[in-house]
């Protein structure tokens, strides 16, 4: 598969390692920043390519690393087509792709250790879209959001 994987000064150090152990079971990785730790850098200008990047294909899936996750998370969610969510429990990691068709998994490099970062990644990375009707129906109505917010 291939996963992007974008974060800042406070998921660097996750972004690093998580980054190295998704290569290590065989995926294909795109690193969108940052390649050096900067305190002085913005999350938004590393998710919203990565964000971008899954939305168009470039991608398959997305991890996100902020400090908590939950900036990563508001900035990659401005993206239309991508379905982001603050993941730091094994159900949620592929629960969110099975029935919500997520995308991209944010976490905080200041909140789950690399483990169980780990742990979650994997949950993600595996599960597939369920595709039932009442799931394909709620993405829809999501769509339409989308797109009205667009025009």
């Amino acid at each position: 598969m291939r996963v992007g994987l974008a974060g800042d000064h406070g998921g660097f150090q996750l972004k690093e390692d998580l980054a190295a152990l998704i290569r290590e079971a065989g995926h294909e990785v795109t690193d969108f920043g940052p390649s050096t730790l900067d305190p002085g850098d913005d999350y938004p200008d590393y998710v919203i390519p990565l964000a971008r990047a899954v939305a168009e294909g470039r991608v398959e899936r997305g991890v996100a690393v902020c400090g908590s996750g939950v900036g990563a998370c508001i900035a990659a969610n401005k993206v239309t087509g991508v379905r982001a969510a603050l993941v730091h429990d094994t159900f949620s990691a592929h629960q969110g792709v099975e029935d919500d068709d997520m995308n991209i998994i944010c976490m905080g490099g200041r909140v789950v250790a690399t483990a169980f970062a780990w742990e979650l990644a994997k949950a993600f990375l595996s599960a597939r879209f369920k595709g039932a009707e009442r799931f394909t129906r709620r993405l829809a109505k999501i769509s339409r959001l989308e797109k009205k917010e667009q025009a």
